[in-house]
């Protein structure tokens, strides 16, 4: 959300409205959030309306986000994994274009996924508090 609404803003504002946008997603809960993205809405609606109007059009698949614990939340935000997971699998998808059975697409996931990991060298951010979250929250689908 926040690389989609940056896309809006021009150069001058960016670190601005980053920050702003910033006090949405690293609010303790869901209400302060909501509350935030109110006072960002009444600061940049002037200039920039599309941006408090795309985050409250999607409010519904941004609150799961505040259902975890901040040391799990920080891991996810603070990290671009998940994106360049996706693109590359993207450019995967892109190149074959039919498979003929779903255990052919399920492999060429598994390859390429196979294939990313060895490009993954650096550890991600605050790993280990989200770690150890990640272990009390999910105690019975983490690994001993």
């Amino acid at each position: 959300m926040v690389r989609n609404s940056l896309g809006y803003v021009s150069y001058k504002d960016r670190k601005a409205v980053a920050a702003d946008l910033r006090l949405i997603y690293t609010s303790s809960t869901e209400n302060q959030a909501e509350q935030q993205l109110v006072e960002f809405a009444q600061t940049w609606d002037k200039q920039y309306p599309t941006i408090s109007k795309s985050w409250m059009n999607h409010w519904g698949c941004i609150i799961p986000f505040f259902a975890f614990p901040v040391e799990i939340r920080k891991a996810i935000y603070t990290t671009n994994a998940i994106e360049s997971l996706n693109m590359t699998l993207r450019k995967v998808f892109k190149n074959h274009r039919a498979f003929p059975t779903d255990d052919s697409a399920l492999k060429v996931v598994y390859l390429a996924i196979a294939n990313i990991a060895k490009k993954w060298t650096m550890p991600i951010k605050d790993w280990k508090p989200a770690l150890n979250r990640f272990a009390i929250e999910f105690a019975d689908r983490f690994p001993t």
